[in-house]
């Protein structure tokens, strides 16, 4: 299991010392909204500029935004490494994925919970991650939408049967009450936040789930 906790439940005020605290996990997360395409909003591309000067670990963006295609080249530029749209903001799947290959970006695609596996079944094979939102997106702390692992499971299938090495992350309500069925499902990247940044020793904690 790899392990990607999400900036959003750290201190931002002291955010490169936060960025410290979880060293050894695989990729820092990095929830980008707009209160648009979700009721929120939280950090944008000069946020992830100045995380990318404080770390040279993984960044993994994910855009919880209307009209991505306007922004990919902004966020690689500011040194995203995985770049995440959500299928429901776009009637262009490849189009997006192209363009953040073109920006030197690893491509992901993001579904909500009530959108079905099958939606990401045509992109398997360009895609690098895909990310199954365990909560309805835009917020943290939210509790895990079990039935949300069934899709896991279903796009783990169809990567298997092709061949594929493409990545299945999972984000929303993932604990120590959720860890052990989020594993079993078939999750190749688990995104923590509150439940990391909660522990007095995260790198602890972060080690202990890589073991999982």
């Amino acid at each position: 299991m790899l392990v990607a906790p999400s900036l959003l439940s750290c201190d931002f005020a002291d955010i490169k010392n936060e960025i410290k605290t979880v060293s050894s996990a695989d990729m820092i997360h990095l929830d980008v909204m707009d209160g648009h395409f979700v009721p929120n909003i939280s950090i944008g591309i000069p946020v992830v500029a100045s995380i990318r000067k404080a770390t040279d670990m993984v960044l993994d963006c994910h855009l919880m935004i209307s009209d991505p295609e306007k922004y990919i080249p902004q966020f690689a530029k500011a040194g995203a490494d995985i770049i995440t749209f959500h299928a429901e903001a776009t009637d262009d799947c490849d189009k997006l994925i192209d363009l953040i290959i073109e920006c030197g970006a690893k491509p992901s695609v993001s579904i909500k919970p009530n959108t079905p596996a099958e939606a990401v079944f045509p992109y398997l094979d360009k895609l690098y991650m895909v990310l199954v939102m365990t909560v309805e997106p835009g917020f943290g702390g939210q509790k895990m939408i079990d039935a949300c692992l069934d899709k896991v499971r279903a796009i783990k299938n169809e990567i298997k049967s092709r061949g594929l090495e493409t990545v299945i992350q999972a984000d929303g309500g993932i604990n120590d009450a959720t860890l052990l069925a989020t594993v079993e499902s078939g999750v190749d990247v688990a995104v923590l936040g509150s439940a990391v940044f909660a522990q007095s020793d995260r790198n602890a904690y972060i080690e202990k789930i890589q073991k999982m």
